[in-house]
């Protein structure tokens, strides 16, 4: 794989998670034996996982919309970094529906094996989204 086939592949795990994408792309993109070390306790491995994980949040976010804002390739990993957001319109791990928009920024890092993902690091402003979606308190 080229640098570029290899950051098409953050591009592609970001369309993912925008409102209205198609979900079949992940067979191809990622492997059977996926794992992703920063996924919501309690998914599958592999496809299926991501899957379910995607819908959790465009369950909880049906607007939602992620963004590319950087990719670096090097052997045989990608890092994205990202924007995202959505408004809060669902059950989301337990929490319901606020009704109001939250926007984060985080980072993807990406193993690629043959062509496909398997296994993800990401880290992202978590709590800043429950301040904005007025779940906890806003610091200072």
């Amino acid at each position: 794989m080229t640098v570029a086939d290899i950051k098409s592949i953050a591009h592609q795990w970001t369309a993912l998670w925008n409102a209205g994408s198609d979900l079949a792309v992940l067979d191809e993109l990622v492997a059977p034996d996926f794992v992703s070390h920063s996924a919501p306790p309690g998914l599958p491995a592999g496809p299926e996982g991501v899957k379910a994980w995607v819908h959790i949040f465009k369950t909880a976010f049906p607007d939602v919309y992620s963004v590319v804002d950087d990719v670096i390739a090097e052997g045989d990993r990608v890092v994205e970094r990202f924007h995202a957001g959505g408004t809060h319109r669902g059950d989301f791990f337990g929490i319901p529906p606020t009704g109001r928009s939250g926007e984060i920024s985080g980072i993807n890092i990406f193993r690629v094996v043959d062509g496909k993902v398997v296994e993800h690091w990401g880290n992202s402003d978590d709590m800043g989204l429950m301040q904005q979606l007025g779940v906890i308190p806003a610091m200072g």
